[in-house]
């Protein structure tokens, strides 16, 4: 009766604790949600108050399974504490804490986008009851920078609907990114008839998403300078965060209501012998045809007109015609062009001036010009101090005669420019340059050159003679480009001797005279003659040549001679010459000492005979 009434009462006291613990309730606290990125490592904490200590607590995690149905992960109470096998997250979590302090961790690694759960701490006391808390874990992935394309065709602005303008895309984001349009700027939104926002997405078999948005316009005018983007935002941990795509542009089509025409080429003023280039356009873009003329010609289909190596006969107004290809519409525009011209230059007098001396003479020079123009007076090509078209010459000289040459300019337009010329002589007796030197030293033999300059007009004439009266005959002759008559003669030096230059014409006559002095200085060695002029040896040439093969000769005939008189005295000694058995000497008195001996042999007789030079016979003994 007694264990009875034992087991009764502390069936008794069970059923008061589990009594008062449906009264009383375990209190438990967590986050609402806890966000990372996939791959990271997330950390659920359960917080909760009791108390019972720990071996009285039992604590069990779970997740929510489409909502309703729950799958335990991990269990603990005062005996043991595990992981739930066979599930998602077996491999990859832990639990840190056995609840002395409160507090309980749920560690998640390599978090996956299939992770974004509800996760459910349980907490269970013998005497507190039990209590429970949600965690929502959310998972991010940024997506990538997001593209867009406009349209590659124009679009006009007499469309009825609203015109697409361009797509944007981004992909691979989590939770799903949205897209906004911008137009300068400024967000766009769906407008009946006028915008039109239309945006779709997908979900990869990765679970990540992409979107796309399509934006469509009422296009007008304005929209041709107009810049287009578009940006996605999406969320991330703890934020927002946004990426925008690069700006676009599109084209629109639109009539053109005036039409321009400009000189495109040359800037500034034209002149005669420039090639011009005229564009035409209008302000509109819609295809159009374009054509230009010009009085009552006309240049064909262009929008760009070339006119080469123009005169001022195409000064005028151009026009430009244009005709819209959509609407039919037609425009006129106009350019007016004018070519400046600077005519030849008109010299006066109009042909060679013939001055006497002293005189005075004024010459102009003008040329006719759609500008203002210059003038400025050269002679023989050195800028002279006169300018204007007005030349004025004073008192001339001889130094007063030459080419005059004036330069007329435009100096509005770099380049354009006339010249005329003047030959202008001034009459007067012919006046020689006297030489450095008339007085010339020259080898014997050699010849020597000549020049003689003379000015005068009429052109002077030249004639070379000698201090022995002979002519000589002019080499060459030529007048400079200053007037200068320029006479050479060329001489050969046989002795000393004077040459003049006389230059005469219808005024008078000027000479000049040439001291040539012969020189000759010889040196001899064995087999060269020399003659030595000023420091510089030559070999004598022409005649002395000559004197020189004569007197080898006649030394080779002298060493002939003396071989061929040897030769005969060795044979006569040798008894070779006369006879050919004996000799016979047949004698006579010698005449003298300088008689020449032979020796006779004859052919009959042993005797041998000498005879002189008289032919008479000589004694033996005298041979």
């Amino acid at each position: 009766m007694a264990v009875q009434d034992s087991g009764a009462l502390l069936v008794g006291l069970l059923l008061l604790f589990h009594t008062w613990g449906a009264w009383a309730a375990v209190e438990v606290s967590m986050e609402d949600r806890v966000e990372v990125f996939r791959g990271e490592t997330a950390q659920i904490t359960c917080m909760f108050t009791s108390d019972d200590g720990v071996g009285a607590l039992m604590i069990q995690w779970s997740y929510v399974i489409k909502g309703v149905e729950r799958q335990r992960i991990y269990y603990q109470d005062s005996t043991t504490n595990e992981v739930e096998r066979r599930t998602r997250f077996t491999d990859r979590i832990s639990v840190n804490g056995n609840g002395a302090t409160g507090q309980v961790v749920l560690t998640i690694r390599d978090v996956q986008l299939e992770d974004e759960l509800d996760f459910i701490c349980q907490i269970k006391s013998l005497t507190d009851g039990h209590g429970e808390g949600l965690t929502k874990l959310k998972v991010f992935v940024i997506p990538e920078p997001p593209t867009i394309e406009a349209v590659g065709k124009g679009i006009s602005i007499n469309e009825q609907n609203p015109s697409k303008i361009a797509t944007c895309e981004v992909i691979n984001g989590f939770p799903r990114p949205n897209i906004t349009w911008y137009k300068n700027g400024i967000p766009q939104y769906n407008v009946p008839d006028v915008v039109n926002v239309l945006a779709s997405s997908t979900v990869q078999s990765s679970g990540l998403f992409s979107v796309k948005s399509e934006l469509s316009l009422m296009v007008t005018k304005e929209d041709k300078d107009a810049t287009f983007y578009c940006d996605v935002s999406f969320f991330v941990p703890g934020e927002t965060r946004m990426f925008e795509s690069k700006n676009t542009t599109i084209t629109v089509h639109y009539p053109s209501t005036a039409v321009n025409v400009w000189v495109e080429s040359p800037k500034g003023k034209i002149k005669e012998g420039d090639s011009i280039e005229l564009h035409c356009s209008g302000d509109g873009n819609t295809p159009s045809i374009f054509n230009f003329k010009h009085k009552d010609v006309e240049y064909g289909e262009s929008k760009t007109l070339v006119l080469k190596n123009v005169t001022r006969l195409q000064t005028g107004d151009y026009e430009c015609h244009s005709m819209d290809m959509d609407t039919y519409e037609e425009l006129n525009g106009t350019v007016n062009v004018f070519v400046n011209y600077l005519d030849p230059a008109v010299v006066k007098p109009d042909g060679p001036a013939e001055l006497a001396q002293g005189a005075e003479m004024m010459a102009t020079c003008n040329a006719l010009s759609s500008l203002n123009t210059q003038t400025t007076w050269f002679k023989d090509g050195v800028q002279m101090i006169s300018k204007g078209p007005t030349l004025n010459l004073k008192d001339a000289t001889l130094d007063t005669a030459g080419s005059y040459m004036c330069v007329v300019t435009a100096p509005e337009i770099e380049g354009m420019e006339t010249r005329g010329m003047l030959e202008v002589y001034v009459q007067s007796r012919p006046e020689i340059t006297k030489p450095d030197n008339t007085d010339i030293e020259e080898s014997f033999e050699n010849i020597v050159k000549l020049e003689c300059q003379a000015r005068g007009f009429p052109v002077p004439t030249v004639l070379w003679t000698t201090s022995d009266g002979k002519v000589l005959k002019t080499a060459s002759q030529e007048e400079t480009k200053d007037g200068v008559l320029l006479s050479v003669t060329s001489l050969k030096v046989t002795s000393d001797i004077m040459v003049f230059c006389n230059a005469s014409n219808e005024y008078g006559t000027d000479m000049v005279t040439f001291n040539i002095k012969a020189t000759t200085h010889t040196t001899t060695s064995a087999t060269t003659t020399t003659t030595t002029i000023s420091s510089t040896t030559t070999t004598i040439s022409s005649a002395t040549e000559g004197s020189g093969v004569i007197i080898a000769v006649i030394i080779i005939c002298i060493l002939l001679l003396a071989i061929l008189g040897s030769v005969l005295y060795y044979l006569y000694k040798k008894g070779k010459i006369c006879g050919r058995s004996g000799k016979q000497d047949l004698t006579k008195e010698k005449s003298n000492k300088d008689n020449i001996v032979v020796e006779m042999k004859s052919d009959n007789t042993e005797e041998a005979v000498l005879l002189g030079v008289n032919g008479e016979k000589q004694p033996t003994s005298d041979q």
